[in-house]
């Protein structure tokens, strides 16, 4: 016997679960048990910004869930028990909810993959339950690996194929046992023990977060890096000069919450501390004179309640918020509420539109009023924090063992039914099964990479419309710390605002990068000038700003001993620094931008594919992980020569993004339903389509007068858990009716359960997800949409103006 360690276990398409008798029909979701969820302590992220100043610290982090062995649970009856695995399944939720999972109910990937053969019953509560815990010891245990069988003692009989479904899922997609600790490491294949080989294009931290895995379950995977680094946009850089050194991160740099952060995690396994950066921000003026904190407080309350204005305008204005950037709603509000008098007034208003540019990589003029912070339900929570050292140290310990070929620039990329090929500068092909494209997406906007056959219109429009802007800065080696260690950031104001984003923010790594740097950022309009300012220029500029903060003060500045500044706008492998919604785009970029091409030939990872952490280093890795569990799901389909149960046809996609566009404005509402009809009022057999939403908050009419169905309550068993997560996170289900059977549903007595009811026990309704409406709805959505187009072209004016009325 050999005393290699086991593999990974094998990654079937969980075939160990009952199957789903009628798999492309979801049930209705039950409601599930009720946990009183604490605050966790994330800060609130009301308002996106790159600096966070003065927010409030967080609680502490979740409590400690007890070993497995610490509770045995009570004997479970019967498959109707909710089983008891530890004493803290509320603190187990909030695990689960900093991980990225809903606490009380399934996510998409979990629900396709066949986890629970019932969606929404007793079944899926239990494996919940067994999810969250299997989450939490790992979290406690990360230098570990964690293995299935430790917890059977603790699961029923009828329960152990949720355990195994819940272990399989989170190893298959990467919220367990990855990383660089030596136990993980010492359980990766000496050699590729499946056929298939993959090239990923990039080594950024998604493609190599991709490879890692791909590797950990057999696959021979190639990556093809165009620089002679990797990283991509997360490049450390060491400094030197007059006896000094530093590591300066030039490209990603703050580690952005660490509650459920798996580059925290990765750090943690490599021994690494991680230095929280505090809230200290002090500003000076244009001369360099401090700011006057009473003003400072003033300017920063108008400011939060002209982005509080700017929602509600959003709201008011509903689908046509898509086509006003934020930065004319906020320049309208600012001139009409006023607020801002002095000009130190509007020189500190303009430092804050430059530190959401800063949060957000982009113009405030091509910020999408409607979607520019669709991404805040999903923050992390926890402090932000600089990696001693910088975050290089990461990218090299997850580059380690891993086939990565440098300077090979891909130009072209064939993909089709017997496989890939990517070529290279000179010519060179590389061939495999499958490819991963983790390029920025600056390159795919460029059109640096030509596909053949060419991507589907749906993903060019998606590409085309997402925005991809700039931050550049200068990093600054000096002979000593002249400006102090008591603080991570200062902040500097302009006098023009075409140019308040140029060095308007000061980074301190003085603590943190093992010698005096000094960081200076550039964002906005001014990151754009940046890329053509000779760096003799910008270094004088930022030492001129320096001396009139400090030398007034006494201190004398020193000229730095090694300065060099970015040009990620100019940079052939990046073009752009991170993404954000631009004027016109939708959270449903981000989700068409990482949907797989060719039959699962070629497949799309980055920051960038990710609609829950675009702009992050960890979204970057997340998506890396994700598509590896893609690629493992259509590797395993074609071994078995069964097609994926894809979702629908492009044609089918393209519907259901109609569709949530169409439902923001429905034709009729009641309790949790709503409604949009098609066809003619005066014909009662006309199509319709139903959504129902589960999850959210109760509405008026949800709990109508009247005594339930006793029966109906028992199959139904629990009340829904109310979390501020899945405030946000509501699950919607649809069908096709016609507008007869709409009216009778809106007349049933009971509230939104005996509507349910009605539903599935009187009509025979299955409840489905918006891709699963099939093609008669599809052609229903189509013709809406076009009745809609026409009756606006009608009504509409021709160009709508923010503006401020001179009545």
């Amino acid at each position: 016997m050999s005393d290699q360690p086991p593999p990974y276990p094998p990654l079937p398409l969980l075939s160990s679960i009952p199957p789903n008798p009628n798999p492309a029909q979801t049930p209705v979701p039950a409601p599930t048990p009720t946990f009183v969820l604490p605050n966790p302590g994330f800060p609130h992220k009301r308002k996106r910004t790159g600096f966070r100043r003065k927010v409030p610290s967080g609680s502490p982090a979740a409590p400690v869930a007890a070993s497995p062995s610490a509770h045995p649970p009570p004997p479970a009856s019967s498959a109707d028990d909710i089983i008891v695995i530890n004493r803290e399944p509320t603190a187990e939720a909030v695990t689960a909810l900093t991980a990225g999972f809903p606490a009380d109910s399934l996510t998409d990937e979990e629900i396709e993959a066949g986890v629970v053969s019932d969606v929404g019953g007793i079944e899926q509560v239990n494996y919940i339950l067994i999810r969250n815990h299997l989450l939490t010891r790992w979290r406690e245990t990360f230098n570990s690996w964690l293995a299935k069988e430790p917890f059977a003692p603790l699961i029923p009989p009828h329960c152990d194929h949720l355990l195994s479904a819940a272990y399989s899922f989170l190893v298959s997609h990467g919220y367990v046992n990855f990383g660089v600790a030596p136990a993980i490491k010492e359980r990766l294949p000496k050699e590729p023990t499946r056929p298939n080989t993959v090239i990923v294009i990039g080594a950024g931290l998604a493609g190599l977060a991709a490879a890692r895995q791909l590797m950990a379950f057999g696959f021979k995977v190639i990556i093809l890096e165009g620089r002679k680094r990797c990283g991509g946009r997360v490049y450390t850089k060491k400094m030197e000069g007059g006896g000094r050194s530093a590591a300066a991160d030039l490209g990603g740099s703050v580690l952005t919450g660490t509650f459920g952060n798996p580059l925290g995690i990765v750090a943690k396994q490599l021994g690494l501390p991680m230095h929280k950066i505090r809230d200290k921000c002090p500003l000076y003026r244009p001369d360099g004179s401090p700011v006057d904190p009473e003003i400072d407080k003033k300017v920063e309350g108008t400011f939060n309640k002209l982005l509080d204005k700017a929602s509600l305008l959003r709201a008011s204005m509903g689908v046509v918020a898509m086509d006003v950037s934020l930065g004319a709603a906020l320049n309208t509000l600012q001139q009409t509420d006023g607020g801002v008098s002095t000009e130190q007034e509007m020189n500190l208003f303009n430092w804050h539109l430059a530190n959401l540019e800063y949060a957000n990589a982009g113009l405030l003029s091509k910020l999408s009023l409607a979607f520019w912070d669709q991404d805040d339900p999903y923050d992390m929570g926890g402090d932000h924090c600089f990696l001693p050292g910088g975050n290089g140290r990461l990218v090299q310990a997850l580059a380690e063992n891993v086939p990565i070929v440098y300077e090979r620039t891909v130009h072209t990329v064939r993909y089709g039914g017997d496989g890939v090929q990517v070529v290279v500068n000179g010519g060179q092909v590389y061939e495999g099964d499958m490819v991963l494209c983790t390029v920025p997406l600056g390159v795919l906007k460029n059109g640096g990479i030509k596909f053949v056959p060419e991507l589907p219109q749906r993903k060019l429009d998606g590409i085309k419309r997402l925005g991809f802007g700039l931050l550049n800065k200068v990093a600054m080696l000096f002979p000593h710390v002249f400006w102090g260690t008591d603080l991570d950031t200062f902040g500097h104001l302009t006098e023009e605002a075409s140019r308040r984003g140029e060095f308007f923010l000061f980074y301190s790594y003085a603590t943190v990068a093992g010698g005096p740097l000094l960081m200076a950022l550039v964002a906005g309009e001014a990151a754009h000038n940046f890329e053509t300012t000779p760096p003799t220029d910008a270094v004088s500029s930022v030492l001129k700003i320096l001396r009139g903060i400090y030398e007034p003060q006494g201190i004398e500045v020193p000229d730095p001993l090694q300065s060099v500044c970015t040009r990620w706008g100019t940079d052939s492998f990046s073009l752009g620094s991170y993404s954000h919604v631009a004027v016109g785009a939708s959270g449903d970029d981000y989700d068409i931008l990482a949907e797989s091409v060719g039959d699962g030939r070629l497949f799309f990872a980055g920051e960038a594919t990710t609609r829950r952490y675009p702009a992050t280093m960890h979204g970057a890795f997340i998506s890396g992980l994700r598509e590896a569990a893609n690629i493992t799901l259509h590797a395993n389909a074609r071994a078995a020569k069964s097609k994926v149960e894809k979702g629908p046809s492009t044609n089918t996609q393209a519907c259901a993004a109609l569709l949530v566009d169409l439902f923001r404005q429905p034709d009729l509402e009641f309790g949790s339903f709503s409604v949009i009809f098609g066809g003619k009022a005066s014909d009662p057999k006309s199509p319709a389509i139903l959504k129902v939403e589960l999850g959210g908050p109760r509405k008026k009419g949800a709990t109508e007068g009247g005594k339930t169905d006793q029966n109906h309550s028992k199959k139904l068993l629990f009340q829904q858990l109310q979390s501020h997560f899945n405030q946000q996170q509501q699950l919607y289900v649809y069908t096709l009716l016609s507008r007869q059977q709409i009216m009778e549903l809106r007349e049933v007595r009971g509230g939104d359960e005996m509507r349910l009811h009605y539903l599935c026990e009187k009509l025979g309704v299955k409840l489905v997800g918006r891709k699963g409406l099939g093609p008669g709805a599809d052609t229903v959505i189509a013709t809406i949409k076009a009745e809609r187009n026409s009756s606006r072209t009608k009504s509409r004016p021709s160009k709508l103006k923010l503006g401020v009325s001179k009545s």
